[in-house]
Formats: structure tokens, C-alpha cells, sequence
């Protein structure tokens, strides 16, 4: 991952493969005054150290962004500002795992994670996943084999709305059950939530948190989906004990975060603006949605399948099996296009013939033309095997996150585990489940 983010840094490549928010959607007129502001008011403040949990104004702007999603009532003091909440990532592990230690996680699972928990020498046990989400009958019967091997995860980790990489939801069901399941075993959980405000369609569903309460749900969030990726600034809500934990282990790995970027945060939400921000952003990222369901129908013809979420930044395809996207991507990268290989998001080797693709981050002309780069090493692909077989191309195999209908309704379907195949109107969920 980081050697393909490096080339995709490139100018000539059309990149589908980084989780990016698009920038140049936010005005330079209001970072001018943000920026001016703190240079005027608070600049000694600004370059100082501040303290290991975070400045009080920022974590004021927290519990607000966490009440837009039903979140009332959070109190600021059980909040900690890190950097990014790739490091929420990194310190629960600081703070629980020893090598060997069981973590669960979906799968596929976030890339970026993956490198975090293989670094604490975990034990990563990945639950399938389906159109609802993880499979919480697989995650109950997992867990009663642990048991039995007189082994209890440490955590659970999930992505539960607009999944990175899936881009699935958790039904309600699933999630109410999930919380349960947490309670009955005494189990943490570990909810990262980047993407949950960029919600394009359908209804929202509460958090794990709020289902919970805050005994067993560690809160991930971040605000570098829905304002800045480049200040990393993220935060993390947790049980009072965990919290003490997680605090130490922030002093130990950088003391505090950024006091400038922490300063822009305040000072940019007491400007009222950022809701106003938010709109913006999620138009822009579902017009890329839909342009890029719309070329994956055009381009990846009848071997693929893939996602079609209902918010968040990414979509999940899936190839026959005999394509090994790790392969494609080298070819691919002579057409210059990237995306994510699906290995990069397990931890046991699966995940060949799937890829990740992002939307939000690239113009939608490119987005077009980058799918249609891949897609047309794709049919080489399938070309090729045709003529080496003598085999007509096929379906791809039931990918691990089955296509989903864009409209669907949220949970309408949950715990029912082998879902129907069904045909798209528009084309934009082929092969879905």
C-alpha cells in the first residue's frame, strides 16, 4: 500500500486507488481566514504544545460532529484528539494487544489497518461479510470455537457504515445484535466510523455507540473525510478505564497533537460553516458515485460485481476468479490507472479477484476513463483465458461483499445470509446479490 500510494502520487495516473477527499472542493477563501484569524488571535497558543487529550474547543467541535449523528450528550472530557484516526487505530492496539493476542475483524477489512495490527504481531480472525454487513452468526460461532480454545479476542473491529473497502452497511438488526453479543461476552469493540456524515441516500442508522452506551464500544472518528484529511486530526471515545489507557499511550507516541491543526478545527467550527461544507462535499461524492456505477456497467461487462453504497467513499468489485487483481494492477499501471488489490485488505491471502475503487477523489471524466482502463485489461483478461480453456467467460464466483442494489433499504434483508440474485434496472449493481 504505501509503495502503490507513492506511484499513484504521480501526475499522469489516474488514481482509484487512494481514500481521498476532494480538497479543491473546500474554499481557500475560508482557509485564508481561518488561518488569518488564529494568526491574530491566538498564534502563541497556536504554536505551543497543548495537552495529551486535546484543546478543550476541539473537543467541544467533536461532540457536536458526534451529536449530527445522534450522538447526544457526549461529554467532551471522555474524548481524545489524536492524530488522524489512523493513530485510534494504533494506540487501542498499543494499549490491548501482546503478540498472539486475537483480534476480530471483517472481511475484507481496512487496508490501513492491517499493517497496524500485523506490526503488534496479532492474531487477525476475519468474519465474512455480506449486504448487511458482518456476519454476526460467523462472528458468534467463531467466538464459541475461540473459547473453546481458551482464547478471548481483545477487540472487535468494524467499519459498520459505508465499509472501507466493502461499502456496505450493518443492518440495525446486525448492529443491535453485535452490541449484544459485546455485552453477553464482555468484549470491546472498536467502531471506526470516517464516513457515517457522508450518507447520499437512504435513512441513517445509529452507531454502534449509541446503541451501547459507551461500556464496550470504542468510538473511532476522524475529520478527514468531512473537512481536512491533510490537518490529522481524529479523535476516539471510550469506556473511562480504556480512555486512561489510550491517554497514556498518546503521551508515550507524540505527546499531543498539532496545536495549528487543532486551532483551525475551533476556529473553523465556531464559523458555523462546516454543515454548509458537508452538503457540498457529499453532492460532489455522490455525482462520482453514480458516474462510476455507471462506467463500471458500461466497461467491466458481464465477469464482474460489484458494490453500490449509499455513501462513503469506495465500492468493491470483484473479478472471476481465475484474474488475480495483484497482476491486473501491474498491467493496469501501464495504462496508467490504479486501484486497491483485494489481498491488501486480508490477512490470510484471499481477496485475489477483488479490487477497491475510489470515487472521491478524481474528476469524474477521469473516473470514467480510469474504469475504462481497467476495464479494458479486464477483457484481456478474459480473453485470454477463454482462448487457453477453450471456456465461455463466466460470472464471477459469490464475492466475499455481494453486490448490493443502491436503493435498497437499509437492513431489509438482515441476517439472511445467502441473498438472491436479482437484475438491475440501471445497470449500476450487475452481478449483485
Amino acid at each position: 500500500m504505501r509503495d502503490l500510494m507513492a506511484l499513484t502520487s504521480q501526475p499522469d495516473i489516474i488514481s482509484l486507488a487512494g481514500g481521498l477527499p476532494d480538497m479543491s472542493a473546500f474554499p481557500a477563501e475560508v482557509m485564508g481566514k481561518v488561518t488569518a484569524q488564529i494568526a491574530a488571535e491566538s498564534s502563541v497558543k497556536a504554536l505551543q504544545y497543548g495537552p495529551t487529550e486535546g484543546l478543550e474547543d476541539v473537543r467541544d467541535a467533536i461532540a457536536e460532529v458526534m451529536a449530527a449523528e445522534g450522538m447526544t450528550g457526549i461529554d467532551p472530557q471522555d474524548v481524545l484528539v489524536t492524530s488522524g484516526g489512523q493513530q485510534v487505530i494504533d494506540l487501542v492496539c498499543r494499549t490491548l494487544i501482546d503478540p498472539g493476542d486475537v483480534i476480530i475483524a471483517e472481511a475484507p477489512t481496512y487496508p490501513g489497518a492491517v499493517p497496524c495490527f500485523g506490526s503488534f504481531q496479532a492474531d487477525v480472525v476475519q468474519i465474512e461479510m455480506d449486504a448487511d454487513g458482518m456476519r454476526i452468526d460467523e462472528l458468534e460461532e467463531t467466538l464459541d470455537r475461540l473459547a473453546a480454545e481458551g482464547r478471548t479476542p481483545k477487540f472487535i473491529y468494524t467499519i459498520p457504515t459505508f465499509h472501507n473497502p466493502g461499502g456496505v452497511t450493518m443492518s440495525l438488526p446486525r448492529r443491535k445484535r453485535l452490541v449484544e453479543v459485546a455485552r453477553e461476552r464482555e468484549l470491546l469493540i472498536l467502531e471506526d466510523n470516517p464516513y457515517g456524515l457522508l450518507r447520499y441516500e437512504g435513512e441513517p442508522l445509529p452507531t454502534l455507540y449509541s446503541l451501547d452506551g459507551g461500556e464496550f464500544v470504542i468510538y473511532l472518528g476522524t475529520f478527514s473525510k468531512i473537512l481536512s484529511a491533510g490537518i490529522r486530526v481524529g479523535w476516539a471515545v471510550a469506556p473511562r478505564p480504556v480512555f486512561q489507557k489510550l491517554n497514556i499511550g498518546k503521551q508515550a507516541a507524540d505527546l499531543c497533537s498539532s496545536s495549528l491543526s487543532q486551532m483551525f478545527v475551533a476556529t473553523y467550527f465556531r464559523s458555523g460553516l462546516w454543515a454548509e461544507q458537508l452538503d457540498v462535499f457529499k453532492e460532489l461524492y455522490r455525482r462520482r458515485r453514480d458516474v462510476m456505477l455507471d462506467s463500471l456497467a458500461d466497461f467491466f461487462g458481464p465477469e464482474a460485481a460489484w458494490t453500490a453504497p449509499q455513501g462513503g467513499l469506495f465500492l468493491w468489485a470483484t473479478l472471476p476468479d481465475y484474474i488475480d487483481t495483484t497482476d491486473l494492477l501491474v498491467r493496469a499501471l501501464e495504462e496508467n490507472v490504479a486501484f486497491v488489490p483485494g489481498r491488501a485488505a486480508y490477512l490470510d491471502g484471499r481477496g485475489g479477484s477483488s479490487m477497491r475503487l475510489n470515487f472521491s477523489g478524481v474528476a469524474e471524466d477521469d473516473i470514467r476513463e480510469g474504469v475504462r482502463r481497467i476495464g479494458k485489461v479486464v477483457h484481456e483478461q478474459v480473453a485470454l483465458y477463454g482462448t487457453l480453456t477453450g471456456a465461455a467467460p463466466a460470472v464471477p464466483a459469490a464475492p466475499p461483499v455481494p453486490a448490493i442494489d443502491a436503493g435498497a433499504t437499509p437492513g431489509a434483508a438482515a441476517n439472511v445470509v445467502p441473498l438472491p440474485r436479482r437484475d438491475s434496472d440501471d445497470g449500476r449493481a450487475r452481478g449483485s446479490r
